[in-house]
């Protein structure tokens, strides 16, 4: 991971962002440039990427956050997100597969109920229970204090 250089996506980045959003699986919706941070290798190939991405209720998501499947267990993901984080207020949200929960506590996210959450993320939560039983071992939002 030493060789990687962590830096804001520019307009000309977009491209390589949506792809790896696709290429890992993630939801592709609400990716703009301007948010994005970057993991790149020294010859500017696109190892990772994030974003904190405000919702109309005035909750803010950590999201997006993808690695190159040959990057992965790198510490990567975990750079792109202590970077993010930073200066950041509070709190803030995500919405991930239950799997990673461990991984994003090890951060300081933890687990929340429909009572605690904003607006988007409890809309979104009751959608993804009717509509969408087909994500393995199902979805958490969490929330970082």
């Amino acid at each position: 991971m030493a060789d990687l250089i962590f830096r804001p996506a520019t307009r000309e980045d977009f491209p390589a962002i949506r792809e790896l959003i696709h290429t890992v699986g993630i939801n592709p919706t609400g990716l703009d440039w301007r948010r994005f941070l970057l993991a790149v290798t020294g010859t500017g190939v696109l190892v990772g990427c994030g974003q904190i991405k405000p919702h109309k209720d005035g909750s803010r998501e950590l999201a997006s956050i993808a690695v190159r499947e040959e990057y992965r267990g790198r510490g990567v993901a975990r750079a792109l997100i202590l970077r993010l984080l930073e200066g950041q207020p509070r709190p803030l949200y995500l919405m991930c597969r239950a799997r990673l929960g461990s991984f994003y506590n090890q951060v300081g996210f933890r687990p929340i109920g429909l009572e605690e959450m904003p607006p988007y993320f409890r809309r979104i939560a009751r959608l993804i229970r009717v509509f969408n039983r087909s994500v393995e071992g199902g979805l958490l939002v969490m929330r970082l204090d």
